[in-house]
């Protein structure tokens, strides 16, 4: 079965969260940018169908793997019997959650085998003694354990599928500030984050060289997730807002650039205008 046989095998927590990041990635995708395809091709005349996510982004919808045991373990099975039984969006919350456990479930298949002479420690990593020294871990057996605890701090900074999906991770439209003091309005969502448009605000509101509010952007925009691939704000990229649902997007993700976006009166993302069509 070809989506059971894309391993990539990681050895290292850096190389088996990157594994879990690109996976996720292609699951949102497929909930989010790509739903109408997905929904499409989970038929609920066809066999138990499941859905995969790869490391480089992609998805896939395919029967599930042949081999007993699997070489990977398996998503949830016959995600599309329930598609036409459900409201569509109780439908996708359900696989989006099912999707989790099974994106954690293959990162810690692969953390249940990490070296325990895989590479040392770094001195973060290591407990610390009331004098301020590192202690020396004389038992190799805590290493894999360590390991298993910086994966899953590491995976935890991400917001999951579920919450992806849901909106239960919601981004709050913040009042942009201009250098008068004053809170300027917005009549649509779509700005250069790096630049202060008082008239479409993005995410963080403009920075001040004279005032020190970098702290305080963090505090604010630190529940700022793209609606596509569900990665954090940074300052450095272009965003965009729907003004249908509201939520932001990286502008690669949805395919906008700034350019284009000047010329853009009212966004509508991907499966808001999918919606639009249908009805």
């Amino acid at each position: 079965m070809e989506g059971a046989s894309m391993s990539t095998n990681p050895r290292t927590v850096d190389e088996v969260f990157k594994d879990f990041k690109g996976r996720r990635s292609g699951m949102l995708k497929a909930l989010t940018t790509d739903v109408e395809e997905f929904y499409r091709q989970c038929d609920p005349e066809k066999e138990n169908l499941c859905l995969y996510g790869f490391p480089d982004e992609a998805w896939e919808v395919n029967l599930p793997a042949e081999e007993v045991p699997p070489e990977l373990p398996e998503p949830a099975l016959g995600i599309n019997f329930a598609r036409d039984g459900m409201q569509r969006k109780d439908w996708l919350s359900l696989v989006a959650v099912h999707s989790d456990a099974w994106l954690l479930a293959v990162a810690f298949y692969y953390g249940a085998r990490f070296d325990k002479n895989e590479r040392a420690l770094k001195r973060t990593d290591l407990p610390i003694l009331e004098e301020g020294h590192p202690r020396l871990i004389s038992e190799k057996k805590c290493f894999g354990d360590i390991y298993r605890k910086r994966l899953f701090t590491m995976i935890n900074e991400l917001p999951t599928v579920f919450d992806v999906v849901t909106g239960k991770k919601p981004v709050k439209e913040k009042p942009a500030v201009n250098s008068s003091g004053t809170k300027a309005k917005s009549a649509t969502k779509v700005q250069q984050v790096t630049q202060a448009k008082p008239a479409k605000p993005a995410p963080p509101p403009p920075k001040d060289e004279e005032e020190p509010l970098d702290d305080e952007d963090d505090e604010e925009h630190g529940d700022t997730f793209c609606g596509s691939c569900g990665g954090p704000y940074t300052a450095d990229e272009f965003w965009i807002g729907c003004d249908i649902c509201e939520k932001w997007f990286h502008g690669k993700c949805v395919k906008i650039t700034p350019a284009r976006a000047e010329h853009i009166k009212q966004y509508k993302c991907p499966s808001c205008s999918n919606k639009r069509a249908r009805t």
